[in-house]
């Protein structure tokens, strides 16, 4: 896999959202934000999560939805169940993943981290094929950013978010994170 200079990976499925904006000048990107998300809640199948990020959502399609509807989120890269790897913002541009954060002692992590979400729940294990596309994707990104750390949601949100959640294993990424000299906090 390779990084342009504007952050978009050659091997990620394009699918550009109007939901970024600048990061602050002289930034380094140097935070891996991991999430988890379902659309509906538990639902691994479907468009619903691209129309989301892109302001597509059809918000009569599910009683669920509607609490969606004044949201502008996005994400950087999401991982499906079988490993499709998709881009909504380049990786030089700051994605709105994060929300109110602070990481040590900085706050608004948006301003300088990569969010990368796995298509899941917090109630259900994530897949073999999302851990193998995530060291790799990692990799990648290692190789063109000085990423040092990384987070989950929840350790940048603490009680407002809960993702990736208990079924997320840390573990399984562990000899990625050591080869690319990515250390987990939390």
């Amino acid at each position: 896999m390779k990084v342009d200079a504007q952050g978009w990976l050659d091997r990620a499925r394009c699918v550009p959202s109007p939901n970024f904006d600048a990061r602050p000048p002289a930034t380094a990107i140097d935070t891996l934000v991991i999430h988890h998300i379902s659309l509906p809640p538990e639902c691994f199948s479907g468009d619903a999560i691209e129309r989301f990020f892109t302001n597509r959502l059809d918000y009569q399609a599910h009683p669920y939805f509607q609490q969606l509807r004044d949201l502008r989120v996005s994400t950087h890269f999401l991982l499906r169940r079988r490993g499709e790897l998709l881009q909504f913002v380049g990786c030089e541009a700051r994605a709105w993943h994060a929300g109110a954060s602070r990481l040590l002692e900085r706050e608004r992590c948006n301003d300088f981290s990569i969010g990368i979400e796995l298509e899941g729940s917090g109630r259900t294990l994530f897949t073999r094929a999302q851990y193998r596309r995530l060291a790799t994707l990692i990799g990648a990104l290692r190789a063109h950013y000085p990423l040092r750390l990384i987070a989950g949601h929840s350790d940048i949100a603490p009680g407002r978010k809960d993702d990736p959640g208990p079924f997320f294993d840390w573990g399984e990424l562990a000899p990625a994170l050591r080869l690319a000299g990515i250390e987990r906090l939390f």
